[in-house]
C-alpha cells in the first residue's frame, strides 16, 4: 500500500448545519458532512476515488505542489 499527504480545509457551511471539506492540491476533490469528523471522513474517501481515478488515466498525484497554512491572526484596527 502507498501512501500520499494532502491538506486539506473544513469549513462551516455558512447557511447549512453542516461542514465542506476540501483538499486545495486535489482541484474538484470535495466532500462534506453533518459534523467535524463527517467531512474528514468523507474527504479521506474522496481523495482516495480521486487518486485512483488519477491512477487509472496514467496521470501523477501530486503531491506538495501547493502548501496551505492556515493559523489565527489578530489584528489592531483605531477605532
Amino acid at each position: 500500500m502507498r501512501f500520499y499527504d494532502f491538506e486539506i480545509v473544513i469549513e462551516k457551511e455558512p447557511e447549512d448545519p453542516g461542514y465542506f471539506a476540501y483538499s486545495p492540491s486535489l482541484p474538484g476533490c470535495f466532500s462534506n458532512g453533518l459534523t467535524i469528523e463527517e467531512a474528514r471522513r468523507g474527504i479521506r474517501e474522496a481523495i482516495q476515488q480521486h487518486i485512483s481515478v488519477l491512477q487509472a488515466h496514467g496521470r501523477a498525484v501530486p503531491q506538495h505542489e501547493r502548501l496551505v497554512y492556515v493559523e489565527a491572526l489578530s489584528v489592531g484596527v483605531p477605532a
